[in-house]
Protein backbone atom coordinates (compact mmCIF):
# COMPACT_ATOMS: atom_id res chain seq x y z
CA UNK A 1 0.00 0.00 0.00
CA UNK A 2 1.15 3.18 -0.93
CA UNK A 3 0.13 6.37 1.09
CA UNK A 4 0.50 8.52 -1.91
CA UNK A 5 -2.96 7.06 -2.87
CA UNK A 6 -4.90 9.05 0.18
CA UNK A 7 -6.02 12.29 0.12
CA UNK A 8 -8.00 12.06 3.73
CA UNK A 9 -7.04 10.04 7.10
CA UNK A 10 -10.51 9.49 9.25
CA UNK A 11 -10.23 9.22 12.53
CA UNK A 12 -12.07 7.53 15.54
CA UNK A 13 -11.21 10.38 18.47
CA UNK A 14 -12.00 8.04 21.94
CA UNK A 15 -9.51 5.74 22.38
CA UNK A 16 -7.83 6.68 19.54
CA UNK A 17 -6.64 9.97 19.71
CA UNK A 18 -7.60 11.08 23.27
CA UNK A 19 -6.94 8.82 26.15
CA UNK A 20 -10.76 7.91 27.72
CA UNK A 21 -9.62 5.36 29.94
CA UNK A 22 -7.50 7.66 32.07
CA UNK A 23 -9.97 10.50 32.29
CA UNK A 24 -12.64 8.47 33.50
CA UNK A 25 -10.23 6.34 35.74
CA UNK A 26 -9.00 9.59 37.23
CA UNK A 27 -12.23 11.20 37.49
CA UNK A 28 -14.04 8.16 39.49
CA UNK A 29 -10.75 7.61 41.47
CA UNK A 30 -10.48 11.73 42.55
CA UNK A 31 -14.23 11.82 43.65
CA UNK A 32 -14.59 8.21 45.09
CA UNK A 33 -11.26 8.39 47.25
CA UNK A 34 -10.14 5.86 49.28
CA UNK A 35 -13.15 3.19 48.56
CA UNK A 36 -11.62 3.07 45.27
CA UNK A 37 -8.11 1.91 46.47
CA UNK A 38 -8.57 -1.69 46.39
CA UNK A 39 -9.88 -2.10 43.17
CA UNK A 40 -7.54 -2.32 39.70
CA UNK A 41 -8.30 0.18 36.73
CA UNK A 42 -8.70 -2.91 34.54
CA UNK A 43 -11.63 -3.91 36.86
CA UNK A 44 -13.31 -0.35 36.85
CA UNK A 45 -12.79 -0.58 32.85
CA UNK A 46 -14.55 -3.88 33.12
CA UNK A 47 -17.50 -2.67 34.55
CA UNK A 48 -17.87 0.20 32.43
CA UNK A 49 -17.74 -2.01 29.71
CA UNK A 50 -20.30 -3.90 30.43
CA UNK A 51 -22.44 -1.12 31.26
CA UNK A 52 -21.66 0.59 27.73
CA UNK A 53 -22.66 -2.93 26.23
CA UNK A 54 -25.72 -3.34 28.05
CA UNK A 55 -27.78 0.05 27.39
CA UNK A 56 -27.36 2.20 25.00
CA UNK A 57 -29.73 4.79 26.67
CA UNK A 58 -28.54 8.15 25.86
CA UNK A 59 -25.81 9.91 23.58
CA UNK A 60 -21.97 9.60 24.52
CA UNK A 61 -20.88 10.84 26.61
CA UNK A 62 -24.54 12.03 27.93
CA UNK A 63 -24.90 8.39 28.82
CA UNK A 64 -21.90 8.42 31.01
CA UNK A 65 -23.97 9.38 33.86
CA UNK A 66 -25.94 6.23 34.23
CA UNK A 67 -22.67 4.65 33.94
CA UNK A 68 -20.89 6.13 36.73
CA UNK A 69 -24.25 4.48 38.91
CA UNK A 70 -23.35 1.36 37.35
CA UNK A 71 -19.59 1.68 38.60
CA UNK A 72 -20.36 2.49 41.89
CA UNK A 73 -22.96 -0.29 42.84
CA UNK A 74 -20.75 -2.93 40.97
CA UNK A 75 -18.08 -1.56 43.68
CA UNK A 76 -20.41 -0.63 46.62
CA UNK A 77 -18.78 2.54 46.67
CA UNK A 78 -20.53 5.68 48.11
CA UNK A 79 -21.91 8.03 45.94
CA UNK A 80 -20.27 11.53 45.61
CA UNK A 81 -21.40 14.64 45.34
CA UNK A 82 -21.53 15.59 41.39
CA UNK A 83 -20.09 12.51 40.67
CA UNK A 84 -22.32 11.29 38.05
CA UNK A 85 -22.84 14.27 36.15
CA UNK A 86 -18.55 15.34 36.71
CA UNK A 87 -17.77 12.33 34.89
CA UNK A 88 -19.65 13.46 31.94
CA UNK A 89 -18.08 16.95 32.69
CA UNK A 90 -14.99 15.57 32.28
CA UNK A 91 -14.53 14.89 28.99
CA UNK A 92 -13.26 18.33 28.54
CA UNK A 93 -10.48 16.92 31.22
CA UNK A 94 -9.66 14.07 29.25
CA UNK A 95 -5.99 13.63 27.87
CA UNK A 96 -4.67 12.91 24.58
CA UNK A 97 -2.53 10.16 23.93
CA UNK A 98 1.44 11.97 24.20
CA UNK A 99 1.79 11.41 20.76
CA UNK A 100 -1.76 12.40 19.36
CA UNK A 101 -0.39 15.74 18.88
CA UNK A 102 2.46 15.97 16.84
CA UNK A 103 1.45 13.09 15.07
CA UNK A 104 -1.53 14.86 13.79
CA UNK A 105 0.34 18.00 13.02
CA UNK A 106 2.89 15.78 10.79
CA UNK A 107 0.32 13.94 9.12
CA UNK A 108 -1.99 17.36 8.16
CA UNK A 109 1.39 18.04 6.51
CA UNK A 110 0.16 15.31 3.63
CA UNK A 111 -3.36 14.66 4.39
CA UNK A 112 -7.54 16.22 5.16
CA UNK A 113 -7.78 15.02 8.61
CA UNK A 114 -11.20 14.21 9.72
CA UNK A 115 -12.56 13.52 12.96
CA UNK A 116 -15.37 10.27 13.09
CA UNK A 117 -17.21 10.09 16.25
CA UNK A 118 -19.99 8.60 18.41
CA UNK A 119 -19.58 11.30 20.74
CA UNK A 120 -21.81 14.54 20.43
CA UNK A 121 -20.87 17.77 18.65
CA UNK A 122 -19.92 19.77 22.59
CA UNK A 123 -17.37 16.91 23.23
CA UNK A 124 -16.02 16.71 20.17
CA UNK A 125 -15.39 20.52 20.38
CA UNK A 126 -13.48 20.09 23.56
CA UNK A 127 -11.60 17.16 22.45
CA UNK A 128 -10.31 18.84 18.96
CA UNK A 129 -8.79 22.08 21.28
CA UNK A 130 -7.33 19.38 23.27
CA UNK A 131 -5.69 18.12 20.47
CA UNK A 132 -5.00 21.81 18.86
CA UNK A 133 -7.38 21.83 16.38
CA UNK A 134 -6.18 19.04 14.20
CA UNK A 135 -9.11 18.66 12.26
CA UNK A 136 -10.47 19.82 8.58
CA UNK A 137 -13.74 18.54 9.01
CA UNK A 138 -15.45 16.87 12.66
CA UNK A 139 -18.27 13.95 11.99
CA UNK A 140 -20.30 13.38 15.04
CA UNK A 141 -22.91 11.40 16.01
CA UNK A 142 -25.30 14.67 16.40
CA UNK A 143 -25.02 14.87 12.51
CA UNK A 144 -25.14 11.06 11.75
CA UNK A 145 -28.06 10.17 14.00
CA UNK A 146 -26.79 6.54 13.95
CA UNK A 147 -23.30 5.65 16.49
CA UNK A 148 -20.78 3.22 15.09
CA UNK A 149 -20.62 0.69 13.69
CA UNK A 150 -23.84 1.17 12.28
CA UNK A 151 -22.66 1.27 8.84
CA UNK A 152 -24.95 4.22 8.23
CA UNK A 153 -22.29 6.72 9.92
CA UNK A 154 -19.74 5.06 7.24
CA UNK A 155 -21.37 5.98 4.28
CA UNK A 156 -22.45 9.30 5.65
CA UNK A 157 -18.72 10.11 6.32
CA UNK A 158 -17.91 9.08 2.61
CA UNK A 159 -20.47 10.83 0.85
CA UNK A 160 -19.72 14.14 3.16
CA UNK A 161 -15.89 13.83 1.55
CA UNK A 162 -17.32 13.10 -1.83
CA UNK A 163 -18.48 16.92 -1.71
CA UNK A 164 -15.10 17.82 -1.16
CA UNK A 165 -13.57 16.02 -4.27
CA UNK A 166 -12.46 12.85 -2.19
CA UNK A 167 -13.56 9.52 -3.48
CA UNK A 168 -13.78 6.26 -1.70
CA UNK A 169 -10.53 4.99 -2.66
CA UNK A 170 -8.26 8.20 -1.54
CA UNK A 171 -9.79 7.69 2.17
CA UNK A 172 -7.38 5.99 5.22
CA UNK A 173 -9.53 5.29 8.27
CA UNK A 174 -7.55 5.02 11.27
CA UNK A 175 -8.98 3.88 14.41
CA UNK A 176 -8.16 1.91 18.26
CA UNK A 177 -11.50 0.06 18.07
CA UNK A 178 -12.04 -3.36 16.22
CA UNK A 179 -15.59 -3.38 16.88
CA UNK A 180 -16.41 -0.17 16.32
CA UNK A 181 -14.31 0.47 13.23
CA UNK A 182 -12.60 -1.78 11.96
CA UNK A 183 -14.57 -4.35 11.77
CA UNK A 184 -17.09 -2.56 9.87
CA UNK A 185 -14.88 -0.20 8.18
CA UNK A 186 -12.93 -2.99 6.28
CA UNK A 187 -16.42 -4.97 5.63
CA UNK A 188 -17.86 -2.26 4.12
CA UNK A 189 -14.62 -1.81 1.62
CA UNK A 190 -12.68 1.01 3.35
CA UNK A 191 -8.86 1.07 3.41
CA UNK A 192 -8.43 0.86 7.42
CA UNK A 193 -5.53 1.40 9.64
CA UNK A 194 -5.57 -0.30 13.37
CA UNK A 195 -4.11 1.88 15.68
CA UNK A 196 -3.48 -0.66 18.95
CA UNK A 197 -3.25 1.82 21.53
CA UNK A 198 -3.91 -1.41 24.17
CA UNK A 199 -0.87 -3.14 23.42
CA UNK A 200 0.59 -5.20 25.79
CA UNK A 201 -2.54 -4.48 27.86
CA UNK A 202 -4.33 -7.25 29.51
CA UNK A 203 -7.82 -7.35 27.64
CA UNK A 204 -10.53 -4.87 25.62
CA UNK A 205 -10.19 -2.26 28.58
CA UNK A 206 -13.33 0.36 28.49
CA UNK A 207 -13.94 -0.89 24.51
CA UNK A 208 -16.39 -3.56 23.50
CA UNK A 209 -14.70 -6.73 22.63
CA UNK A 210 -14.73 -8.25 19.34
CA UNK A 211 -13.55 -10.72 16.78
CA UNK A 212 -10.52 -9.33 15.34
CA UNK A 213 -10.14 -8.20 11.87
CA UNK A 214 -6.55 -7.73 10.41
CA UNK A 215 -5.81 -4.57 8.89
CA UNK A 216 -4.05 -3.17 6.37
CA UNK A 217 -1.86 -1.76 7.93
CA UNK A 218 -1.18 -1.98 11.84
CA UNK A 219 1.11 0.09 14.39
CA UNK A 220 0.91 0.47 18.20
CA UNK A 221 1.10 4.28 18.35
CA UNK A 222 -0.23 7.11 15.94
CA UNK A 223 3.46 8.30 15.95
CA UNK A 224 4.40 5.19 14.06
CA UNK A 225 2.04 5.54 11.32
CA UNK A 226 3.47 9.29 11.03
CA UNK A 227 7.13 7.91 10.75
CA UNK A 228 5.48 5.44 8.04
CA UNK A 229 4.15 8.37 6.27
CA UNK A 230 7.11 10.52 6.25
CA UNK A 231 9.47 7.69 5.32
CA UNK A 232 7.41 7.62 2.00
CA UNK A 233 6.19 10.91 1.46
CA UNK A 234 8.81 12.65 3.05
Amino acid sequence: MSFEQFKALTFDVVGTLIDFERGILEHLRKSVGDAAESVSDEDILAVYRASRERHKCARYPDDLERTYYDIISAFGWPESPGGARGLIESVKDWPAFPDSVDALKRLRRHFKLVAMTNARHWALDHMARTLDQPFDDKISVDDVRFEKPDPQFFAYARGRLSTQGIVFEQILHVAQSQYHDIGVAKRLGYQVCWIERRHGLPGPGGTQASEYTEPHLHFTTLAQLADAVEAELG
